[in-house]
């Protein structure tokens, strides 16, 4: 009961977090004249904005099969979609639960113990995080006028950079190292014979193979493809969505990719789906572009909420489908 509690204000603190910030940035929007232009929104564009959605995240699923195959698990396809899916609904609910949850329906459906299943989608979050700040590089190499003009029109922002202080977070880590190498030669042996120990071991081990599957992966090229594949289809998702709105259908695939882009950090913040600071995110980057607030705000509003739509109903699919393909899996 107080575990169930405990998840509740979780979401409840997360979602009001978001909300506020989604509250900030469209209070002063009228809603007659949002209702308005949405109505003008050409819908065909969104539906394909979707379609490229899915097949961004079939192509993650079929990535993550070559990975669990290096480590002689054979999962079926489809199987790999769904735990896919249900991450992202799972990341709707609270934040970051979505890596958990799908180790554990890994470790349900594919008997792959939950440290190792943990590890080889931390690697594809490694590999998320190389491919944002590959993506980040071709912005600033090519449109670098815009992150500058929005920590100019944000100020506040550049000052919680300024104020993090580098040398003393690394002094208070050093120290926690220290300190926990002398516990551990102080109490080397007892440590060491205790079953808290054995078990930890065996945790860190299945979790560094899960790691090192990258490895073994058998086609390599194959492996890479299916990155790029991912991420440029994860761009389109949201580029297609501007020539659904006329006053922004001529923009460029550099001003796109810039939005994308800063829309992509705003997803790391702690709210779900990004809600909030993702519509802040990307409306500034757009009226960095000279487009008008009302419109960008339609933008945001229309892409991000397709976006999530598609999560939610094909998550909730993949939550019914998921035992009923299995239903001869004991």
């Amino acid at each position: 009961m107080k575990k169930k509690l405990k998840t509740a204000l979780k979401f409840l603190a997360f979602f009001s977090a978001g909300f506020f910030l989604f509250w900030l940035v469209y209070k002063d929007q009228d809603a007659d004249e949002l209702w308005s232009a949405l109505k003008k929104v050409n819908y065909f564009w969104i539906l394909i904005s979707i379609i490229l959605g899915v097949f961004s995240h079939f192509v993650r699923a079929l990535r993550w099969n070559m990975l669990a195959k290096s480590i002689d698990y054979n999962p079926k396809t489809i199987n790999s979609f769904f735990y896919v899916m249900i991450a992202y609904l799972a990341n709707l609910a609270l934040p970051r639960m979505g890596e958990v949850t799908r180790s554990v329906i890994i470790n349900r459906y594919e008997k792959m113990p939950i440290t190792k299943a943990f590890g080889t989608i931390v690697l594809e979050r490694i590999i998320d995080v190389f491919m944002l700040l590959l993506f980040t590089l071709v912005v600033l190499f090519t449109q670098i006028h815009i992150p500058l003009d929005f920590i100019h029109n944000h100020p506040e922002i550049a000052e919680k950079f300024s104020d993090f202080n580098l040398v003393k977070t690394l002094v208070i880590f050093a120290i926690l190292i220290c300190g926990f190498i002398l516990i551990f030669t102080v109490f080397n042996k007892r440590i060491k014979n205790s079953l808290l120990y054995k078990k930890l071991i065996d945790l860190i081990k299945n979790f560094f193979q899960g790691l090192k599957t990258i490895r073994a992966v058998k086609n390599k090229p194959l492996f890479v493809l299916y990155t790029f594949i991912i991420w440029v289809f994860y761009f389109l998702m949201m580029y297609v969505c501007f020539f659904s709105i006329p006053e922004i259908s001529h923009f460029s695939i550099l001003a796109g990719l810039t939005a994308f882009v800063m829309g992509s950090y705003a997803m790391v913040a702690p709210v779900q789906g990004g809600i909030g600071a993702w519509h802040f995110m990307v409306i500034a980057a757009l009226m960095s572009y000279g487009v008008d607030g009302n419109t960008a705000k339609v933008f945001a509003l229309v892409c991000h909420g397709s976006m999530t739509a598609m999560l939610i109903v094909v998550g909730f699919i993949s939550l019914i489908a998921l035992p009923l393909v299995n239903k001869n899996n004991k």
